[in-house]
């Protein structure tokens, strides 16, 4: 599967190379864009540094360039405008940008750094069971387990916050379309924003503070200020708490992924490595494992097709 999966990132890399061109000069380089950028997932697969990309017997027969840069140079090319372009372009690709979802997850999962660390842009936030230092992956799941969207920030940011910015580049959405979320994301603000963005989706999720609600239910000035879509959340818990509990069940769908993006060879892991340091170097680290992440379903998916064939 490993050749299947490397072939499978060549190609998107050289086909999104091609797409965006060489715009960093007046001379074309010596080593192309699609080089730098393959280079880069190669060392992110392998979980090494990008001087370990630079040296030559650290390839076999799935990629062995004839000619590789120095590390200063690669390390430059590398946070170039062109090639990251040619990242999210790969992303979008593998991530089916463009597929229509009938089911969204979204939630956040930290990513840590020692707690000793000197990285300035690491924050410390609470996680499960305490507080710890680093960051966070903010991510949208479909149905079909690919992560579509992602950001990521310091550990500190609130998730909610977060998701408002990621309503824009959700994908096309299916009418009566449900998007899971946890209790962190229950708030007006982000219902008001998900019926703008996505008018035909609902937020389905537990309710905050609900254990603070009389019996005689929300003030008539509170349900006016949450918004429609609130609204009908708060009635349905009210109505029918039983059919919102199993369907609630479908929300496991992201940590599974979570547990798979983790878990895997090759994949996130819980913590940073430790050459992997500042908010820019995280984002494009963290991005190309979700590109692994991505690739590797949809190599799956083929190969259970020719196997069903």
């Amino acid at each position: 599967m490993d050749r299947e999966l490397w072939t499978l990132i060549r190609q998107t890399v050289k086909q999104a190379a091609k797409e965006v061109g060489w715009n960093g000069g007046r001379r074309r380089p010596r080593f192309p864009n699609w080089l730098i950028v393959a280079m880069y997932f190669w060392a992110v697969w392998h979980d090494r540094t990008m001087s370990w990309a630079c040296d030559r017997i650290h390839y076999n027969g799935l990629f062995r360039p004839r000619k590789l840069p120095s590390v200063s140079q690669f390390t430059r090319r590398v946070k170039s405008d062109d090639s990251q372009r040619i990242l999210q372009l790969v992303h979008d690709r593998l991530a089916q940008r463009g597929v229509v979802i009938d089911e969204g997850y979204i939630d956040g999962k930290p990513v840590l750094v020692s707690p000793v660390s000197k990285d300035r842009q690491a924050t410390r936030g609470k996680i499960s069971g305490g507080f710890a230092k680093g960051y966070k992956l903010h991510a949208f799941v479909n149905e079909h387990r690919r992560i579509v969207v992602f950001s990521v920030t310091g550990l500190h940011e609130d998730e909610k916050t977060v998701a408002l910015h990621l309503l824009p580049y959700l994908p096309p959405t299916s009418p009566q379309a449900l998007i899971f979320k946890d209790s962190n994301y229950d708030s007006a603000p982000l219902h008001k924003g998900a019926a703008e963005v996505a008018p035909d989706a609902t937020l389905v999720g537990p309710l905050k503070g609900q254990d603070r609600v009389g019996e005689e239910g929300h003030h008539p000035v509170t349900l006016r200020q949450m918004g429609p879509q609130r609204r009908e959340l708060v009635a349905a818990w009210k109505h029918c708490p039983g059919l919102l509990e199993l369907a609630l069940r479908a929300r496991d769908t992201i940590e599974r992924v979570f547990g798979v993006l983790c878990c895997t060879a090759g994949g996130l892991g819980t913590a940073l490595p430790s050459w992997v340091r500042t908010l820019d170097r995280v984002r494009r680290w963290i991005g190309a494992k979700v590109v692994l992440y991505n690739a590797r379903l949809t190599v799956q998916d083929r190969l259970r097709k020719a196997a069903a064939a």
